[in-house]
């Protein structure tokens, strides 16, 4: 019987690189095999800003036109190799892949509003196997890609597509502990829920705002796959914490 410490986890953490240590010397410490999918939405707003384009955002998406796509790119693909080579050098050797290496996402446009926003329509697992055979971490940047080109996509939802193709369990690192009756007490998190208590909890206004996508992307992964998702807090010991049940919030069939 498999250790619940070794068991293989799918895991999405953010694009933050100011708290990036604690939690690479977190993932770097697991003993099981792992997969990460990485945001940046802080850093290309940044660098937007920078190269003087304005963001926009519809319905919690940015909006982002072909002309940011190159940038959009160029931010996910530079952090995805820092976060591989911190990886790296903490004795868990990392390869930072987008899903233009290997096919590796397939995707469409969701919006013609969004611009060259998408969504994943196919997950094309080989690589991703064939780095873990090898021993090599997988870390991926939510970019997309159709006929035209690259597409940006949101982190939390390609986590979510790739850990039901792999049929992983998926766990979703925020800054809140999970998801809470009460907004601002974290003694009120639900250990466990099920996809009609989420849809519940969502039309009564308990869930709301940035926790919606988190719980939506949790549930896309349990359509597609994943035998569980669970939305947690990334500080020391979590991915522990989360296989024992005794931190974050899992999202269960049922």
């Amino acid at each position: 019987m498999i250790n619940a410490m070794e068991q293989a986890l799918l895991v999405k953490i953010g694009g933050s690189l100011k708290e990036a240590g604690e939690l690479l010397d977190e993932l770097s410490a697991y003993p099981g095999p792992l997969v990460l999918v990485h945001g940046g939405g802080p850093r290309i707003a940044e660098w937007l800003n920078r190269m003087g384009f304005e963001t926009h955002f519809h319905r919690g998406l940015r909006i982002t036109p072909p002309e940011q796509m190159e940038v959009v790119e160029m931010v996910l693909t530079t952090l995805g190799k820092y976060l591989a080579e911190g990886l790296s050098r903490r004795g868990r050797p990392s390869i930072a892949l987008t899903g233009r290496d290997a096919g590796l996402l397939e995707a469409q446009p969701l919006d013609p509003l969004l611009g060259r926003v998408g969504e994943v329509t196919a997950v094309h697992t080989q690589v991703i196997h064939k780095l873990l055979q090898a021993g090599l971490t997988p870390l991926i940047a939510p970019i997309g890609l159709d006929a035209q080109g690259p597409l940006n996509i949101n982190a939390d939802t390609a986590a979510g597509a790739i850990a039901g193709a792999l049929h992983l369990p998926a766990i979703f690192l925020t800054d809140v502990v999970g998801v809470l009756r009460e907004a601002k007490d974290p003694s009120s998190r639900f250990p466990q829920l099920n996809p009609a208590q989420v849809q519940a909890l969502i039309q009564e206004g308990t869930i709301s705002g940035g926790m919606i996508p988190k719980v939506e992307a949790a549930l896309n992964a349990l359509h597609k796959g994943a035998p569980w998702a669970a939305i947690a807090k990334g500080t020391q010991g979590i991915l522990q914490q989360v296989l024992e049940g005794s931190a974050g919030t899992r999202v269960v069939g049922g």
